[in-house]
């Protein structure tokens, strides 16, 4: 990495105690000129056709990986993470960034850092509503955050469209174009974000409505603004009336196992209430003050995701004293499958912290609600806090057509250039990539052949659950 794009990181990259602010104040920051200029040089270290490389996949065990992350989560439950999985080679990549990771690691690397969203699959782009209650589309997705090699995420993202191409029966031929759209995004927002003005490409956002004007007339028009519209829809009222339930006059949260398993109300205190308590200290002064307003009134256990599904997430159900619910979702965080490869977080083993931290980097705009709760003693695990379902939405990867998913990926790769161009340096990156398409071109083979990878580890998968091996190794 260039020593000018280190210094102009410092304080991110380090821990707290390590850094010499009196000297990083004083110290002069170079141009994006200069950065560019710099960056350029990288390439040579690393051509940008290096990033065509694939992994050698007969020297990991994706299932193996997979089984490493059991050691933490619930047993009964690990049965619908894997039967998820086995859905489609897309449904597999979701759930296997650990795999994805183990794959990434050994590759030729640009040393480029910006905090990784981490999981920057296709289906980690959403909908929700910013604290000015208008729609934003941005990732979504931050259990894996980590600082590392911008392009890992370019990868990810890239080999999850080729991937959907091929749940489409394209061609090869088509999912490369696909791919490549994706990149191509990528390169040329980054480029422009690197001759925006610092405190505008921090401020920058992707509005769902100017979004759904812009892709009039085209192949993602329709399906834009039907999600634009479901979001509408989807507020906590509507958590709560699929999630909650009246029984004697009061409200408390459905018994529907496995999916959602209420606490019982005498456990309530000793299930949440410490938990709950950390998280309230971690946030701002006026929404702990919100939140005052609220009591708490029922928890449940519920299963999310993909990849996530045995890992503990609680929701708990609050009520103001007049009745108005309010549903937040607290959800477990353990280390990210990236630090094995990277970088250990600066925030040690705080991993609430780290993806809330990641998530504010990376987000223009996140949720009010957002907060942590450290491990402690009585409560040995971390997890982070965020609001559920304010008028959440995304788009339906799988009922995209061949001309859909690439403007969708396009615009996810926009996304993800303006999330890293908050968390990183655009006229670094801007500088790296230059202005041909030998980028876009090396990730889109990448992803073609990073898609034959994935549905082998799927077809290995299918065949497990098949036969019964899957359930039969010891946890570890």
């Amino acid at each position: 990495m260039p020593s000018t794009a280190q210094a102009s990181t410092l304080p991110v990259e380090a821990a707290p105690d390590r850094i010499d602010v009196a000297s990083f104040l004083h110290e002069a920051r170079p141009s994006r000129a200069e950065r560019r200029r710099e960056a350029k040089g990288v390439r040579n270290a690393v051509p940008l056709e290096a990033h065509a490389a694939l992994p050698d996949s007969a020297a990991r065990d994706a299932l193996a990986l997979l089984r490493e992350q059991e050691a933490d989560r619930v047993a009964e439950l690990l049965p619908i993470r894997y039967s998820r999985m086995a859905e489609s080679p897309f449904a597999f990549l979701r759930g296997a960034a650990v795999t994805m990771a183990a794959d990434l690691g050994p590759l030729p690397s640009s040393g480029i850092t910006v905090q990784l969203c981490g999981d920057a699959h296709a289906a980690n782009f959403g909908i929700f509503a910013a604290p000015d209650r208008r729609l934003v589309f941005d990732v979504n997705d931050f259990d894996e955050t980590l600082r590392g090699p911008f392009e890992w995420d370019v990868k990810r993202l890239a080999a999850s469209v080729a991937v959907l191409a091929r749940g489409l029966d394209l061609s090869d031929r088509r999912a490369v174009r696909a791919a490549e759209a994706a990149v191509r995004a990528y390169r040329m927002t980054m480029q422009t974000l690197a001759t925006t003005s610092t405190l505008d490409v921090w401020y920058a956002r992707v509005d769902v409505d100017e979004l759904v004007h812009r892709l009039e007339r085209t192949a993602l028009s329709s399906t834009a603004a039907s999600a634009r519209k479901k979001a509408r829809r989807n507020s906590g009222d509507v958590a709560v009336a699929k999630l909650t339930e009246l029984h004697d006059g009061v409200r408390r949260f459905r018994d529907a196992p496995p999916e959602l398993v209420r606490i019982d109300a005498e456990d309530l205190e000793e299930a949440v209430g410490d938990i709950y308590a950390r998280y309230v200290a971690t946030l701002s002064l006026d929404c702990a003050v919100l939140l005052s307003r609220y009591s708490l009134r029922s928890a449940a256990l519920r299963v999310v995701g993909v990849g996530s599904v045995g890992t503990r997430t609680l929701v708990v159900l609050l009520e103001s004293g007049d009745g108005e619910p309010l549903i937040l979702q607290l959800k477990q965080a353990g280390p990210s499958v990236l630090e094995r490869y990277l970088t250990t977080s600066r925030f040690g083993a705080a991993h609430g912290r780290r993806v809330v931290a990641g998530q504010r980097q990376l987000q223009a705009a996140g949720g009010p609600f957002l907060g942590w709760a450290d491990a402690t003693d009585a409560h040995a695990r971390d997890f982070y806090v965020r609001q559920l379902r304010d008028m959440k939405g995304s788009i339906d990867t799988a009922l995209l057509d061949a001309d859909a998913l690439t403007v969708y990926g396009e615009v996810c790769g926009g996304v993800l250039a303006r999330a890293h161009a908050r968390a990183g340096d655009a006229s670094v990156i801007a500088g790296y990539l230059g202005s041909k398409d030998g980028f876009d071109k090396a990730v889109a083979a990448f992803a073609l052949g990073y898609a034959d990878i994935t549905e082998t580890d799927h077809a290995a998968l299918v065949r497990a659950l098949a036969d019964g091996s899957l359930e039969r190794h010891e946890r570890p």
